[in-house]
């Protein structure tokens, strides 16, 4: 029988490290490569075309939402599970959307990992515990909002890109948020790497043709 391919997407180095150790001694696994970016993911996916791939979400360049998004774009036999350290109801939503069929935070167990990677290797879907009382709950609940613009930003994050879309500098952000200028500027940081945009004009333009930068959100 052969091995489940997997390819380790993860920016920090000694994790990744510790994965890998991790995942070689397991029988009936194979890692056949490993990405420190979302790009690089991308095109390691397109290349070595792995059955699993492990990928965090915050990573340098693509974020691993829109890496995972991207590659199951080209290769949607590809089985993605997120494993991260974000357990908020945005990014493990995002993930979903984008096509992730697992997700995991990092303080899993080992059993938890490989269990994830054979459940989903088998056609399955594998949720962290806590992440699947919250999906229940959530699905089971009467759906009466609409779902948000930018799901791949956080709620505070589309705030700040409602008000950059009126016009507003960093310095009014921060006063009509009641936040630190800093705090603003990680935002729109976040913003940009979130939507893969080059710079404030262009995410502005995103925003106003998505409807935003008219009305508080």
């Amino acid at each position: 029988m052969e091995p489940v391919r997997l390819l380790i997407a993860d920016d920090h180095t000694l994790f990744r490290e510790g994965l890998r150790a991790l995942l070689v001694s397991a029988p009936g696994l194979a890692v056949v490569g490993e990405a420190a970016a979302g790009g690089e993911a991308v095109s390691q996916a397109a290349a070595l075309q792995p059955d699993i791939i492990l990928m965090d979400i915050q990573m340098p360049g693509l974020n691993g939402i829109e890496a995972t998004r991207r590659i199951l774009q080209d290769s949607p036999h590809v089985g993605i599970v997120i494993l991260t350290m974000f357990e908020d109801d945005d990014s493990v939503f995002a993930a979903m959307r984008a096509g992730a069929r697992g997700y995991l935070l990092k303080d899993a167990d080992q059993s938890e990992v490989l269990r994830a990677i054979l459940a989903v290797a088998n056609g399955e879907a594998l949720f962290d515990a806590a992440i699947a009382r919250r999906l229940v709950t959530y699905f089971q609940a009467p759906q009466l909002l609409p779902a948000p613009l930018f799901p791949e930003l956080t709620e505070r994050e589309r705030q700040v890109l409602d008000l950059l879309a009126q016009g507003y500098n960093n310095p009014e952000i921060a006063y009509r948020l009641a936040i630190n200028p800093k705090t603003v500027r990680n935002h729109v940081s976040n913003i940009l790497n979130k939507l893969q945009v080059a710079d404030r004009a262009e995410a502005l333009i995103r925003a106003r043709d998505a409807g935003l930068g008219k009305s508080d959100l």
